[in-house]
Protein backbone atom coordinates (compact mmCIF):
# COMPACT_ATOMS: atom_id res chain seq x y z
CA UNK A 1 0.00 0.00 0.00
CA UNK A 2 1.15 3.73 -1.18
CA UNK A 3 0.01 7.20 -0.17
CA UNK A 4 -2.16 8.61 -3.13
CA UNK A 5 -0.64 11.74 -3.03
CA UNK A 6 3.01 9.98 -3.34
CA UNK A 7 1.84 7.19 -5.64
CA UNK A 8 0.81 10.74 -7.96
CA UNK A 9 4.14 12.33 -7.40
CA UNK A 10 5.78 9.27 -8.62
CA UNK A 11 3.75 8.90 -11.79
CA UNK A 12 5.29 12.83 -12.64
CA UNK A 13 1.87 14.40 -11.73
CA UNK A 14 3.22 17.25 -9.65
CA UNK A 15 5.43 17.48 -6.19
CA UNK A 16 3.39 15.51 -3.39
CA UNK A 17 2.18 18.65 -1.96
CA UNK A 18 0.49 20.21 -5.07
CA UNK A 19 -0.96 16.33 -5.28
CA UNK A 20 -2.67 16.93 -1.88
CA UNK A 21 -4.65 20.09 -3.53
CA UNK A 22 -5.46 17.95 -6.53
CA UNK A 23 -6.76 15.03 -4.64
CA UNK A 24 -9.18 17.99 -2.34
CA UNK A 25 -9.91 19.51 -5.37
CA UNK A 26 -11.25 16.13 -6.86
CA UNK A 27 -8.93 15.81 -9.82
CA UNK A 28 -8.58 12.43 -8.69
CA UNK A 29 -10.86 9.31 -9.17
CA UNK A 30 -9.78 5.77 -7.39
CA UNK A 31 -11.26 2.94 -8.63
CA UNK A 32 -13.92 5.33 -10.49
CA UNK A 33 -14.82 7.26 -7.35
CA UNK A 34 -13.91 10.76 -6.75
CA UNK A 35 -11.24 10.77 -3.50
CA UNK A 36 -11.12 14.17 -1.28
CA UNK A 37 -9.46 12.66 1.62
CA UNK A 38 -5.64 13.38 1.61
CA UNK A 39 -3.57 10.66 3.38
CA UNK A 40 -5.46 7.60 1.89
CA UNK A 41 -3.81 4.98 0.64
CA UNK A 42 -4.17 2.73 -2.35
CA UNK A 43 -2.70 -0.20 -3.98
CA UNK A 44 -0.91 0.56 -6.94
CA UNK A 45 -1.07 -3.21 -8.46
CA UNK A 46 -4.61 -3.66 -7.66
CA UNK A 47 -6.28 -0.11 -8.04
CA UNK A 48 -7.60 2.13 -10.97
CA UNK A 49 -6.26 5.73 -10.60
CA UNK A 50 -7.71 8.53 -12.73
CA UNK A 51 -6.80 12.15 -13.15
CA UNK A 52 -8.16 14.72 -15.29
CA UNK A 53 -9.88 11.11 -17.31
CA UNK A 54 -6.98 9.96 -17.60
CA UNK A 55 -5.13 6.20 -16.06
CA UNK A 56 -2.30 6.83 -14.19
CA UNK A 57 0.50 4.60 -14.12
CA UNK A 58 4.03 4.87 -12.33
CA UNK A 59 6.47 6.16 -14.80
CA UNK A 60 9.68 4.05 -15.95
CA UNK A 61 11.62 6.03 -18.10
CA UNK A 62 12.55 9.50 -16.67
CA UNK A 63 12.96 12.02 -17.97
CA UNK A 64 14.84 15.64 -16.55
CA UNK A 65 15.22 18.99 -18.39
CA UNK A 66 16.98 21.88 -17.72
CA UNK A 67 15.55 25.40 -19.13
CA UNK A 68 16.44 28.85 -19.40
CA UNK A 69 13.24 30.32 -18.89
CA UNK A 70 12.21 33.35 -20.56
CA UNK A 71 10.18 36.32 -19.37
CA UNK A 72 6.14 36.69 -19.72
CA UNK A 73 6.23 32.73 -19.95
CA UNK A 74 3.86 31.09 -17.42
CA UNK A 75 5.49 28.32 -15.23
CA UNK A 76 2.92 25.68 -15.22
CA UNK A 77 1.71 23.11 -17.43
CA UNK A 78 -1.10 24.68 -18.90
CA UNK A 79 -3.09 28.03 -18.40
CA UNK A 80 -6.85 28.99 -18.11
CA UNK A 81 -5.79 32.50 -19.80
CA UNK A 82 -4.14 30.89 -22.76
CA UNK A 83 -1.07 32.44 -21.95
CA UNK A 84 2.46 30.52 -23.33
CA UNK A 85 4.18 28.31 -20.88
CA UNK A 86 7.05 26.52 -20.25
CA UNK A 87 5.84 23.13 -21.50
CA UNK A 88 4.90 24.75 -25.08
CA UNK A 89 8.60 25.47 -25.60
CA UNK A 90 9.28 21.35 -24.86
CA UNK A 91 9.55 19.50 -28.37
CA UNK A 92 9.35 15.98 -26.26
CA UNK A 93 6.38 13.60 -26.34
CA UNK A 94 6.77 12.85 -22.75
CA UNK A 95 4.95 14.52 -19.66
CA UNK A 96 6.78 16.61 -17.68
CA UNK A 97 6.65 19.35 -14.82
CA UNK A 98 8.30 22.31 -13.49
CA UNK A 99 10.26 22.22 -10.20
CA UNK A 100 8.56 24.69 -8.61
CA UNK A 101 7.58 28.10 -10.28
CA UNK A 102 8.97 31.24 -11.49
CA UNK A 103 6.61 34.61 -11.66
CA UNK A 104 5.43 35.55 -14.56
CA UNK A 105 7.71 37.90 -15.58
CA UNK A 106 10.96 36.39 -14.32
CA UNK A 107 13.93 34.58 -16.11
CA UNK A 108 16.48 31.75 -15.39
CA UNK A 109 16.81 28.29 -14.48
CA UNK A 110 14.15 25.99 -14.76
CA UNK A 111 14.31 22.23 -13.67
CA UNK A 112 11.69 20.37 -15.77
CA UNK A 113 10.81 16.68 -14.88
CA UNK A 114 8.21 13.38 -14.59
CA UNK A 115 10.45 12.28 -11.12
CA UNK A 116 7.83 13.28 -8.91
CA UNK A 117 10.00 11.88 -5.82
CA UNK A 118 12.95 14.06 -6.65
CA UNK A 119 10.64 17.00 -7.41
CA UNK A 120 8.53 16.53 -3.66
CA UNK A 121 12.36 16.44 -2.32
CA UNK A 122 13.90 19.52 -4.15
CA UNK A 123 11.03 21.72 -3.08
CA UNK A 124 10.73 20.28 0.64
CA UNK A 125 11.76 22.95 2.81
CA UNK A 126 14.15 20.84 5.02
CA UNK A 127 16.12 20.85 1.90
CA UNK A 128 16.87 24.33 2.32
CA UNK A 129 18.04 24.23 -1.73
CA UNK A 130 19.72 27.28 -2.69
CA UNK A 131 18.74 29.26 -5.41
CA UNK A 132 20.42 32.48 -6.06
CA UNK A 133 19.19 35.26 -8.24
CA UNK A 134 20.64 38.49 -9.70
CA UNK A 135 17.82 41.06 -8.91
CA UNK A 136 17.78 44.71 -10.37
CA UNK A 137 16.03 47.49 -8.52
CA UNK A 138 14.13 50.72 -9.18
CA UNK A 139 16.90 52.93 -7.16
CA UNK A 140 19.84 51.95 -4.76
CA UNK A 141 19.67 49.73 -1.87
CA UNK A 142 20.41 50.92 1.55
CA UNK A 143 22.43 49.60 3.18
CA UNK A 144 20.13 49.49 6.32
CA UNK A 145 17.46 47.82 4.51
CA UNK A 146 19.86 45.48 3.16
CA UNK A 147 20.60 44.44 6.81
CA UNK A 148 16.94 44.03 7.63
CA UNK A 149 16.02 41.86 4.53
CA UNK A 150 18.92 39.72 5.01
CA UNK A 151 17.98 39.23 8.95
CA UNK A 152 14.62 38.15 7.23
CA UNK A 153 10.92 39.91 7.22
CA UNK A 154 7.76 39.28 8.28
CA UNK A 155 5.46 38.03 4.81
CA UNK A 156 2.40 36.50 5.47
CA UNK A 157 2.65 36.48 9.08
CA UNK A 158 6.00 34.44 9.05
CA UNK A 159 9.76 35.47 8.71
CA UNK A 160 11.49 34.84 5.81
CA UNK A 161 14.91 32.83 6.46
CA UNK A 162 18.12 34.56 6.66
CA UNK A 163 19.98 35.24 3.23
CA UNK A 164 22.19 36.80 1.45
CA UNK A 165 22.55 39.56 -0.55
CA UNK A 166 25.58 41.15 -2.41
CA UNK A 167 25.60 44.12 -5.06
CA UNK A 168 27.10 43.40 -8.10
CA UNK A 169 27.59 46.98 -9.90
CA UNK A 170 25.70 50.32 -9.64
CA UNK A 171 23.65 50.42 -13.51
CA UNK A 172 22.12 54.17 -13.58
CA UNK A 173 21.68 55.00 -9.88
CA UNK A 174 20.20 51.24 -9.28
CA UNK A 175 21.43 48.84 -7.37
CA UNK A 176 21.94 45.12 -9.48
CA UNK A 177 22.26 42.34 -6.74
CA UNK A 178 23.25 38.74 -6.23
CA UNK A 179 20.47 37.00 -3.58
CA UNK A 180 20.79 33.85 -2.31
CA UNK A 181 17.51 32.52 -0.74
CA UNK A 182 17.00 28.46 0.65
CA UNK A 183 13.23 28.86 0.82
CA UNK A 184 10.68 29.48 -2.02
CA UNK A 185 7.76 31.30 -1.04
CA UNK A 186 5.13 32.96 -3.82
CA UNK A 187 6.78 36.21 -5.82
CA UNK A 188 9.50 36.27 -2.01
CA UNK A 189 12.14 38.08 -3.68
CA UNK A 190 9.61 40.73 -4.87
CA UNK A 191 7.56 41.04 -2.27
CA UNK A 192 10.72 41.13 0.31
CA UNK A 193 11.53 44.95 -1.30
CA UNK A 194 8.53 45.85 -1.42
CA UNK A 195 8.28 46.00 1.86
CA UNK A 196 11.03 48.78 2.27
CA UNK A 197 9.54 50.53 -0.63
CA UNK A 198 11.78 49.22 -3.76
CA UNK A 199 10.07 47.85 -6.96
CA UNK A 200 11.95 45.08 -8.70
CA UNK A 201 12.62 45.80 -12.48
CA UNK A 202 14.65 42.74 -13.72
CA UNK A 203 14.49 39.25 -11.53
CA UNK A 204 16.47 36.56 -13.23
CA UNK A 205 17.62 33.22 -11.25
CA UNK A 206 21.21 32.31 -11.77
CA UNK A 207 21.30 28.75 -10.20
CA UNK A 208 18.91 26.49 -8.29
CA UNK A 209 20.13 23.22 -6.49
CA UNK A 210 23.90 24.22 -7.84
CA UNK A 211 22.18 24.10 -11.68
CA UNK A 212 23.28 26.76 -14.01
CA UNK A 213 21.70 27.77 -17.65
CA UNK A 214 25.32 28.64 -18.84
CA UNK A 215 25.38 28.11 -22.96
CA UNK A 216 21.25 28.23 -22.91
CA UNK A 217 19.86 31.32 -24.30
CA UNK A 218 16.67 32.16 -23.12
CA UNK A 219 13.93 30.18 -24.01
CA UNK A 220 16.50 27.30 -25.16
CA UNK A 221 16.93 23.43 -23.24
CA UNK A 222 18.58 20.73 -22.82
CA UNK A 223 18.58 17.06 -20.82
CA UNK A 224 19.89 17.03 -17.90
CA UNK A 225 23.77 15.74 -18.00
CA UNK A 226 24.54 12.24 -16.16
CA UNK A 227 26.72 14.03 -13.60
CA UNK A 228 24.48 17.08 -12.90
CA UNK A 229 21.93 14.66 -11.98
CA UNK A 230 23.92 12.71 -9.41
CA UNK A 231 24.86 15.59 -8.02
CA UNK A 232 21.01 16.84 -7.41
CA UNK A 233 20.34 13.13 -5.89
CA UNK A 234 23.34 13.34 -3.69
CA UNK A 235 21.93 16.94 -2.51
CA UNK A 236 18.80 15.35 -1.48
CA UNK A 237 19.01 11.88 -0.76
CA UNK A 238 21.19 12.28 2.52
CA UNK A 239 18.70 14.77 4.35
CA UNK A 240 15.20 13.76 6.42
Amino acid sequence: MIRLNKFLAQAGIASRRFCDDLIKAGHVKVNGEVVHEMGIRIDEEKDEIVYKGRPVRIIDDMVYILMNKPGNVVTTSDDELGRRTVIDLLTIRERVYPVGRLDYETTGVLLLTNDGTLTNALLHPSKKVEKIYHVLLDKMLRPIDQHHLQRGVELDGKMTQPCQIRQIRVIDNQSYLEMRLREGRNRQIRRMFDKFGYQVEELDRVSFAGLTATGLKRGEWRPLKPDELSRLKREVENED
